[in-house]
């Protein structure tokens, strides 16, 4: 009993897609497979144009005076084709430069993008922290 209604169940979905289709409506879109870092022979380094000597020198840039504490976030690794140092975040509402300190005390300064959700960290700034692609490190954010 349990598998016949089981099979109608299965029967009932499967001709919702018909009958969409049998009063013109468009077929679901396909969803679009994105390979994984790493795939097709792409590495990290091969995707980040940011220079040794950008990420020196945002390694080195000192604490701007007045600025202040934003908050904490952990961070996952943003688009990896969007070059640069930056960090998207809801803590600002337009773009500014600033800076974020890991755990360990790494400073870096970066774009600070305004976003919605999660933190994302640009794949330059991961790199330049020394941070491990997969890690969700938590840095705090320091801004205007």
């Amino acid at each position: 009993m349990k598998n016949i209604v089981i099979l109608v169940v299965m029967l009932a979905l499967s001709g919702c897609g018909m009958m969409q289709r049998l009063q013109g409506k468009p077929a679901p879109a396909e969803p679009v497979a994105v390979a994984p870092l790493g795939a097709s022979g792409v590495t990290a380094e091969a995707l980040d144009t940011t220079t040794e000597a950008e990420k020196a020198a945002a390694l080195a840039a000192p604490a701007t005076g007045g600025e202040r504490e934003l908050g904490r976030v952990t961070v996952a690794l943003g688009a990896p084709a969007e070059q640069g140092l930056w960090l998207a975040t809801a803590l600002v509402t337009a773009p500014v430069m600033g800076r974020v300190v890991t755990a360990s005390g790494a400073s870096l300064a970066v774009e600070l993008r305004p976003g919605t959700g999660g933190a994302l960290l640009s794949l330059a700034a991961f790199q330049a922290l020394g941070l491990s692609l997969t890690e969700l490190p938590e840095v705090t954010v320091y801004g205007p």
